[in-house]
């Protein structure tokens, strides 16, 4: 696309209010253009309207009124969440309209290199680590993107003294034309938001639209141990620096064995050996936040960071709230929210996480799926199981067939009447020395708003025991 300010006087559609509509509405408008929001929803359950409005912004809302869509536009800019079936969207791109995300619209104004995090688990872990370890090293880091704030939001208020720390879905990077980030981290790719996507080809090919439009003063952040990430490497033009688990590698980040202890090793183009600190010394649990934690400080030395600051943070950082977070102990029972795990791959990382025996709550939003990948998991780990949600079903089928012990259905579709049920289930299960997990493989979409309420009402249902 062209940059926002070529558009002055020029007509830009955006498809979808919520915080990234409105930041670019409002970037876009004050580069001049003549721009048009449109949101299904009704204005009542649009209070941003009132903001964009005041400014002078076109805002139509409670449906996709005909003609919005039209020769005469010049740009769409869609919330990411918005399927490219929808109406005005279709309608765009038959008349040949550039459709985008406001990630790319962003990228053309943002005068800080851009650090750009994608995968389909570990994302957020790992952006707020790698923001963690450069604010330690006083490099002036903003968080943004598919976490916090939206980026257009950001990029406007950065300076080329700040590094953009940037989480990035699959969804807003469909939507990318010319996006280029200066360090790219790909984490891992599983199958998830085929719904949305149709096919995994789609969905993976998303994803690796993070790397198109770097060149050779770039560096691409690859996972050696999926096969996925590998198989791009022949037609990345960045500096590839891997990062592995079950490899030492002749240059990245790697774990290695000294002094009888496993460490985190990094290992120059040169050859050159650095041993930060051993992996058992790091401040989150679970092997999977050992990957998020060789990931992370890839992108931190890339970026310049000392290797102080970065041990600094590895050691201090604590997670992220829904991420395996801890609760509460009570009557020797461990209360554990990793609502953000909305997949079965997540799920099996956390339970992964725990030596001791797990009584599991999951369930959630039914996209077609079947479980069976958790069977092993369920039959090794999981001591008892509390279903909910549309897939519950489905997750008690996979119990019974693991030979999970004890499981229970909750069969109440009250957002917190179920939470609370599914917590009550939980304790009567679990015995001391057990864990009661939150982690339901699943999108929360079908009883709650978001993985975060999802979360909080976990919370609440525990600290209410």
């Amino acid at each position: 696309m062209r940059h926002p300010r070529d558009y002055k006087d020029k007509e830009v559609v955006i498809i979808g209010l919520a915080r990234s509509g409105v930041a670019v509405a409002k970037l876009l408008h004050g580069f001049g253009a003549k721009v048009t929001v449109n949101d299904k929803k009704t204005l009542e359950e649009c209070p941003e309207a009132e903001e964009l409005t005041s400014l002078g912004v076109s805002v139509l809302c409670g449906g996709h009124p005909e003609g919005i869509i039209h020769r005469g536009v010049e740009l769409v800019v869609k919330n990411p969440g918005i399927p490219y079936s929808a109406d005005p969207i279709r309608q765009a791109l038959e008349l040949g309209i550039e459709v985008v995300t406001e990630v790319e619209v962003a990228y053309q104004i943002c005068p800080a290199p851009l650090i750009g995090i994608t995968g389909s688990n570990g994302k957020t872990t790992t952006t707020t680590w790698i923001h963690r370890m450069l604010d330690k090293a006083g490099m002036s880091p903003i968080l943004a993107g598919n976490i916090g704030r939206s980026l257009c939001d950001a990029c406007s208020e950065a300076t080329d003294d700040n590094y953009m720390v940037v989480e990035l879905s699959s969804f807003q990077l469909k939507g990318t034309s010319s996006f280029r980030p200066h360090i790219a981290l790909l984490l891992n790719v599983y199958e998830t938001h085929l719904d949305y996507h149709g096919s995994m080809e789609d969905y993976a090919g998303s994803k690796a639209k993070l790397f198109a439009n770097q060149g050779p003063d770039d560096f691409a952040i690859l996972n050696w141990d999926d096969a996925y990430c590998r198989s791009l490497i022949p037609w990345i033009k960045a500096q590839i620096v891997p990062f592995s688990m079950t490899e030492e590698l002749p240059h990245g980040l790697f774990l290695s064995r000294k002094e009888e202890r496993e460490w985190i090793a990094w290992r120059s183009l040169d050859g050159t050996e650095t041993f930060l600190l051993p992996s058992a010394e790091v401040g989150v649990p679970g092997r999977h936040n050992i990957q998020n934690a060789l990931a992370a400080t890839a992108a931190a030395l890339c970026a310049g960071a000392p290797v102080a600051a970065v041990i600094a943070a590895l050691r201090e950082f604590r997670g992220v709230e829904h991420r395996l977070e801890h609760v509460r102990d009570l009557n020797g029972i461990s209360y554990v929210n990793g609502s953000k795990a909305t997949n079965p791959a997540a799920t099996i990382k956390d339970l992964e996480a725990f030596e001791a025996e797990v009584i599991l709550i999951a369930g959630g939003l039914d996209r077609g799926m079947e479980y069976d990948d958790l069977a092993p998991y369920f039959h090794d780990k999981v001591k008892g199981l509390v279903a909910l949600g549309e897939t519950k079903s489905k997750l008690l089928r996979v119990a019974k067939e693991a030979g999970v012990p004890e499981f229970r259905s909750v069969e109440t579709s009250d957002p917190r009447e179920a939470m609370a049920e599914a917590v009550r289930f939980a304790a009567e299960i679990a015995v001391a020395g057990q864990v009661v997990l939150l982690s339901p493989a699943c999108a929360s979409w079908d009883m709650y708003r978001s993985f975060e309420e999802r979360g909080s009402m976990f919370k609440e249902s525990v600290h209410t025991l």
